[in-house]
């Protein structure tokens, strides 16, 4: 993902808007395009702020994995020398869902668990 415009930077282009300019004339002056500048001062007028949204997924989300944690504890906790190979097989013969390893990794660590591959 891109790196979000400075806090700074929206705030000047929505004062100079204030000061009777049009947003697309701040877009020149302050080197954005002029979609942004025009998105920046409504955003200003919407919401009040121009602080920059959090991007990506919310956190604490497991995504398609989420529904299939439990499940996914529970093997481990039953058998906790399973490698991620032989979970991922669990997974996608009594679930149906196919993952990367990866992914399987980053899920069991986010739920608190340290897991070696093999």
């Amino acid at each position: 993902m891109g790196k979000p415009y400075s806090l700074d930077l929206r705030e000047r282009i929505c004062a100079y808007v204030s000061r009777g300019h049009s947003a697309r004339a701040a877009g020149r002056v302050f080197g954005v395009s002029a979609a942004t500048a025009v998105r920046f001062v409504a955003e200003h007028r919407t919401r009040g702020t121009v602080v920059a949204k959090r991007q990506g997924r919310p956190p604490g989300r497991f995504g398609k994995l989420a529904p299939h944690l439990d499940f996914l504890l529970d093997i481990v906790r039953a058998e906790p020398d399973i490698t991620l190979k032989e979970l991922a097989a669990a997974l996608s013969d009594t679930e149906g869902v196919q993952v990367h390893l990866s992914s399987l990794h980053r899920a069991l660590e986010r739920a608190g668990l340290s897991y070696k591959k093999d």
